[in-house]
């Protein structure tokens, strides 16, 4: 085979340094914005970004010369360099899970982060990273997974 022909589609979500809510509602299209440029920049997509005051999920498609890791480090530095220099003191928290998605749940998932202001009102970040963790099979230690 002459190419490389590669599918990787992740969700990752990251929180706000303390998970405090200081994503206001007029940053956070702003936010998206700027993190869909850096994925550009970057050379990967971030076919959808979403939030709500804490923490923000989004779903990217890597090339397969991008390791996951890096395309992370790309979102979560530039966007806290800007929102320090745009809103005032800020920054993420250190960490960040990422979750395999398959070509038909892209879709569903695609849903699930426009939705998360509607989600959030019955579920806290806590347990939805929980219930990730949960459904993805990833043992985790209760007291560490929220740092």
């Amino acid at each position: 085979m002459s190419h490389s022909y590669t599918s990787n589609r992740v969700h990752v979500i990251f929180s706000t340094k303390g998970r405090i809510e200081c994503l206001s509602d007029e940053l956070q299209p702003k936010l998206w914005a700027y993190m869909a440029r850096i994925a550009h920049k970057q050379k990967f997509e971030a076919m959808i970004i979403g939030s709500v005051g804490d923490h923000v999920h989004a779903l990217i498609l890597l090339p397969p010369t991008l390791p996951l890791a890096k395309a992370v480090h790309f979102l979560k530095g530039r966007s806290s360099k800007w929102i320090n220099e745009t809103e005032g003191e800020f920054s993420w928290q250190e960490g960040y899970g990422a979750f395999s998605v398959s070509a038909s749940q892209t879709a569903d998932v695609v849903r699930y982060i426009q939705n998360q202001r509607t989600h959030h009102e019955k579920k806290s970040f806590q347990e939805e990273l929980v219930e990730f963790l949960k459904r993805y099979g990833l043992s985790y230690e209760p007291e560490y997974v929220l740092g």
